[in-house]
């Protein structure tokens, strides 16, 4: 198999789609990651995911505008991967209840595609994950369950 591709098409009507961003020379890591994701931000829009397709070694994901935001200033990338846990409570920013770094993708994925998490010993259910360019970093965003570990509650 070639190299693998990546492309995000946008829906322009009914069944009309336009190729946006085109990412050549992508892990496969990366992408299974990115597909993971509900949504996409770049350059101040965010896109949410409708289905993905692979054609030969290109992976495309189609997307729809989610909403638009005006662009932030450029950040500078981090050093390796950031993945954080959001709490999904609008009326408070969405707030962060953990930041993680990671050196894979992979390691991304692995924590992204999973439905529950602890965080200090409360279960959080996952609601959506996105993949923000702008701010270079992967979210999740969670919902408490009300359910505590056993060996927390002691």
């Amino acid at each position: 198999m070639k190299e693998p591709i990546l492309e995000y098409r946008l829906r322009k009507g009914n069944d009309t789609f336009e190729a946006i961003y085109h990412y050549p020379n992508i892990e496969l890591e990366q992408i299974l990651a990115r597909r993971e994701c509900e949504f996409f931000v770049k350059e101040g829009v965010t896109y949410r995911q409708l289905s993905s397709a692979i054609e030969g070694n290109q992976f495309i994901l189609y997307v729809e505008v989610y909403e638009e935001e005006p662009v932030k200033d450029p950040l500078f990338p981090p050093e390796g991967l950031i993945l954080e846990i959001r709490e999904l409570n609008l009326r408070n920013n969405n707030p962060v209840l953990k930041i993680e770094h990671h050196d894979h993708h992979l390691d991304i994925l692995s924590v992204i595609g999973s439905i529950y998490y602890y965080i200090d010993g409360e279960e959080w259910e996952r609601d959506s994950a996105e993949i923000d360019e702008d701010r270079y970093v992967y979210i999740v965003y969670v919902k408490a369950t009300g359910y505590k570990l056993e060996e927390e509650r002691r």
